[in-house]
């Protein structure tokens, strides 16, 4: 990393997944569909599009699980009855390429990833909080960091 080129300034495009390889579903698909991609994948929220691959929100294993939740039991049998649409949240972490770093940092105190549009609204792929992350540190490995006096590192404390 070159220290020269304050870590504010890395280019988005280069941390973002790609939108061909994050896992999502579509209006209309049924909470049975969602669950399976979201076991699947692994996630525990995924991106909503549309057919034109627009981005509308985001479904996770914790709302679909409230939707069919009974009084007594989990009632499995009426995933089929219910849609994405019916359950996701559209009050998700999004940004353009176009924004600063310092909106992605700060939207990743609370989000575990945020989905990434281009002006037409279409889906463009994730940022990740351990992508975030992964910058961060590497930016902080390579800071000079001068001993400061009376200091100890944890290796001589016995």
């Amino acid at each position: 990393m070159n220290l020269d080129v304050p870590m504010l300034y890395t280019k988005m495009k280069d941390l973002v997944i790609a939108s061909t390889k994050v896992a999502h579903v579509q209006l209309g698909n049924s909470l049975e569909h969602a669950l399976l991609v979201l076991i699947k994948s692994g996630y525990s929220a995924i991106p909503v599009l549309d057919h034109s691959y627009r981005l509308h929100g985001q479904v996770s294993t914790t709302l679909i699980m409230n939707k069919i939740l009974g009084l007594e039991r989990i009632e499995y049998e009426k995933m089929a009855d219910y849609t994405v649409d019916e359950v996701m949240t559209t009050k998700i972490a999004r940004m353009k390429y176009s924004e600063e770093f310092m909106k992605a940092l700060e939207l990743s105190i609370n989000h575990p990833f945020i989905c990434i549009e281009d002006d037409d609204g279409v889906f463009q792929g994730i940022l990740t909080r351990k992508s975030i992350l992964a910058l961060v540190y590497r930016h902080f490995r390579q800071l000079p960091f001068p001993a400061v006096e009376g200091q100890t590192s944890s290796s001589d404390a016995t």
